[in-house]
């Protein structure tokens, strides 16, 4: 008992460490763009490639994970693809041309978004994904935040490949968890015949409200600095409302893994969803800073309290890993999007309205969906 016990914590502690440490360049781009564009004179467009690229190949990761999730033991899988990521940073600190760091940032967000895959998937094998998706999301947003308040200091006494040895240096120490990770080849082929038959269309249902649900929270978060300058609310004060809202991020998440199971889902999902449609909502018009700031602060701890609901709902689907394997390109899919959806209706709109309703929409569609594609009877799995 103890044993499986502290098997269990090692899961866990492996899940929320590797899904913390792999995105942490994309949670810390404003302080990694700053550094680029000062050290290595990139133009905004070279420096948008280049996330784009790390942005791109952490969804393309899913592609080759059709193959390997149900064919390689996960243990091996997680330590070669954490290998593959130290190897990768440490050479990116040794680039000396733009395509050559272009190319090792590709290779190192390939191996972060397999691991990523996996943790995803080792998640959706526990009997609570709720809790442990919600701190999934809460360890990126702690990274991440940590991340701009260190990293400056460090580039301006290193330059940018502090961050890169860092991150080297953070998965080395990870390595002795990815043995942790479920054996998940057998346990995969074992479910392989479609665990859920009866639910593919219900598993399509809910790759469409993950994918709906990042569209409308990527075209919102994306420009509503913008939206807040265009009713005469200072740089200063958006930044710092803006700021705070990383901090109700992170009490989302937590929320979610606190609550867990103790309610049900469903009610919870609702709630959730009908405050952040209302968080939108309140952007409409001409908000002052209070109002502004009020539906900043609400859209963001509910999009990161959703979140953990919404990928349990798929984990209680299919727990071979095939369908987070899915959810982790849709995701990329939906924050690519968004944003490009939203910057046209503004374009064509000629302000924020049309944005604002048209996300309002797309929110609550997600909810309808991902409400109809639960299951009657969610498979019950091993306890975390």
């Amino acid at each position: 008992m103890l044993t499986q016990s502290y098997a269990a914590k090692a899961r866990l502690a492996a899940i929320v460490l590797f899904a913390a440490i792999t995105p942490t360049i994309l949670m810390t781009a404003p302080a990694v763009a700053a550094q680029l564009a000062s050290q290595w004179q990139l133009s905004p467009a070279r420096i948008g490639d280049l996330f784009s690229v790390e942005l791109g190949a952490m969804s393309l990761a899913t592609l080759p994970a059709w193959w390997w999730l149900k064919r390689v033991d996960w243990r091996v899988a997680a330590l070669v693809a954490a290998l593959l990521f130290i190897a990768a940073n440490l050479l990116s600190m040794l680039a000396d041309t733009y395509a050559v760091l272009l190319m090792l940032r590709f290779a190192s967000a390939l191996a972060g978004g397999s691991l990523m895959i996996l943790c995803l998937a080792s998640a959706a094998t526990t009997a609570n994904p709720s809790r442990v998706y919600g701190l999934w999301v809460m360890g990126q947003l702690i990274v991440g935040a940590l991340g701009l308040v260190v990293l400056p200091g460090l580039f301006e006494r290193f330059g940018l490949n502090a961050c890169y040895l860092l991150l080297a240096g953070l998965m080395t120490l990870l390595l002795p968890l990815a043995r942790a990770f479920p054996v998940g080849s057998s346990a995969t082929q074992a479910s392989d015949g479609s665990p859920l038959p009866r639910s593919r269309w219900k598993a399509a249902l809910g790759i469409g409200a993950v994918l709906a649900f990042y569209i409308s929270l990527g075209g919102v978060w994306t420009f509503i600095g913008a939206l807040g300058a265009s009713v005469g609310i200072s740089a200063q004060h958006s930044g710092e409302v803006l700021a705070i809202a990383t901090a109700m991020g992170i009490a989302g998440a937590a929320s979610a893994s606190l609550i867990g199971a103790r309610l049900p889902r469903g009610v919870l999902l609702f709630v959730g969803y009908a405050l952040m449609a209302a968080a939108v909502l309140l952007l409409l018009g001409q908000p002052a800073l209070l109002r502004f700031a009020l539906a900043a602060l609400l859209f963001k701890f509910t999009w990161t309290f959703i979140l953990p609901l919404v990928l349990a709902c798929l984990a209680d689907l299919d727990h071979s890993g095939k369908l987070m394997n899915a959810s982790n390109l849709v995701i990329g899919g939906g924050l690519a999007i968004g944003p490009a959806i939203a910057g046209r209706l503004i374009e064509a709109s000629g302000g924020f309205t049309l944005l604002l309703l048209g996300a309002a929409v797309i929110t609550l569609l997600s909810l309808v969906m991902i409400l109809a594609s639960r299951p009657n009877y969610p498979a019950e799995l091993e306890p975390v």
